[in-house]
């Protein structure tokens, strides 16, 4: 199911002001790219431009190509929400819908995009999906419980599932473990170790032993200065950009002495 991500010169811009400036890189499937970098270069825009979430602020355009497996997603006849079916998010805070079941919230997507599910198909693709989220076994005793009583490690494992149940070929993850307590970020590091076997995964995060942990790829963003878009610096595998960079500016984010 996973398919390779191709930027080519992509330009990002709300309005006149221009975020993210000319990236160019590719991401492999079957593998856990990471982005890091200093809040406000411009990582999260370009999480976001991937499936073209960013444009739900009005004013948002790339220039440029980005493409799925060689198929353009900016093309003119593209559909964002078709883009969004291939690409799922899983956002920085944990957000199941609080008047849902834990069932009913793996199935939003799906139902949201008006497929209808019989009783055994429902319960076959809820099951499929939270035990692909490694969540099964601590809920299928109480699937029809709301999903806002989990806890937040739990929940963040509902939001994976319901991304999962739409079976994309790219899971995007905005900072995912930023709002969770040590043990719940090692069951989603885990997770995502595993997932990676079926999606291409691509995680934005500010946690430097996370990124080399979890990913084989790294990529530094970083910003010139306030008002200034954000670039890409370097990228390279996980254990070169963090051993052996090649440029001053990623050593010196990643050892500390700066952002």
């Amino acid at each position: 199911m996973s398919k390779r991500i191709e930027a080519k010169n992509l330009d990002i811009f709300y309005g006149d002001f221009k975020a993210v400036e000319d990236v160019s890189m590719t991401i492999e499937p079957r593998a856990v790219t990471a982005f890091i970098g200093p809040s406000g270069c411009g990582k999260s825009t370009f999480l976001r431009s991937l499936n073209r979430m960013h444009e739900v602020i009005p004013g948002a355009y790339v220039k440029g190509e980005l493409l799925l497996d060689g198929e353009d997603l900016y093309a003119p006849a593209v559909d964002p929400v078709n883009v969004r079916r291939q690409i799922g998010m899983v956002f920085q805070r944990p957000n199941p819908f609080p008047t849902m079941s834990i069932k009913e919230n793996v199935l939003a997507g799906l139902k949201l995009n008006n497929k209808r599910l019989g009783a055994s198909e429902a319960d076959e693709v809820a099951e499929r999906a939270l035990r692909g989220a490694n969540l099964w076994e601590e809920v299928k005793n109480r699937l029809d419980l709301p999903g806002s009583g989990l806890s937040g490690g739990q929940q963040q494992r509902l939001c994976i599932a319901r991304a999962i149940a739409m079976r994309p070929s790219v899971l995007l993850m905005d900072e995912p473990c930023s709002a969770l307590d040590p043990i719940s970020t090692l069951a989603i590091e885990d997770l995502i170790s595993e997932l990676k076997n079926e999606y291409t995964i691509v995680i934005v995060t500010h946690n430097m032993q996370q990124a080399s942990r979890v990913s084989d790829t790294t990529a530094f963003f970083n910003i010139a200065g306030t008002g200034q878009p954000g670039k890409l610096i370097e990228m390279d595998s996980t254990q070169t950009i963090f051993t052996t960079p090649k440029v001053q500016a990623t050593e010196d984010y990643i050892t500390g002495r700066f952002g």
